[in-house]
């Protein structure tokens, strides 16, 4: 009489295995949650220091090197972990996926300083001017108004006058 042979211990292994490597969360699995996000999308530089590559490889030369940390960026294409981003100036290159971060800034838009009011609301009380160029910390947005924080001073100003978000995104 001849014994079959069973396949449990090898489902049984595989199933174990499956089970750890989704419990430890890979590092392939946070690859595949990142490149599950939308694009295009706003992020910011994660440091002061940041190569932009003519290409989505080290083998690429360095085009220019951005120095402003919390700068918003716009992700405009994904490989591997590479991002392709493009700033409010239109410069536009690419970047390893750990030099962006998730954390929400913006940036004055060029032209006059833009008034901060205490309220959403045009009548509300002025609080300060932002000049061109200031980076805040997109706190909320809605509607037409977004509420912007930096280390000095926190209010409300237009959508319309910052660079970093989309006309019908509200946050958080």
């Amino acid at each position: 009489m001849a014994k079959r042979r069973r396949a449990r211990p090898t489902i049984i292994a595989a199933a174990i295995a499956s089970l750890l490597a989704a419990v430890a969360g890979t590092p392939a699995g946070a690859a595949d949650d990142a490149a599950a996000l939308k694009v295009p999308r706003f992020v910011s530089l994660h440091s002061d220091k940041v190569n932009l590559r003519t290409g989505p490889g080290r083998q690429y030369p360095i085009e220019w090197v951005l120095t402003r940390k919390d700068m918003p960026v716009e992700i405009t294409a994904q490989f591997e972990n590479w991002r392709r981003i493009r700033g409010w100036d239109g410069t536009q290159g690419w970047v390893q996926e750990h030099m962006v971060g998730g954390k929400r800034f913006a940036i004055v838009d060029k032209g006059k300083n833009r008034p901060l009011y205490d309220q959403p609301d045009s009548a509300a009380r002025t609080i300060a001017l932002a000049e061109p160029g200031v980076i805040a910390r997109l706190v909320e947005c809605h509607a037409a108004w977004c509420r912007i924080e930096t280390s000095e001073v926190s209010g409300w100003t237009k959508r319309a006058d910052l660079w970093g978000v989309y006309p019908d995104e509200t946050l958080p």
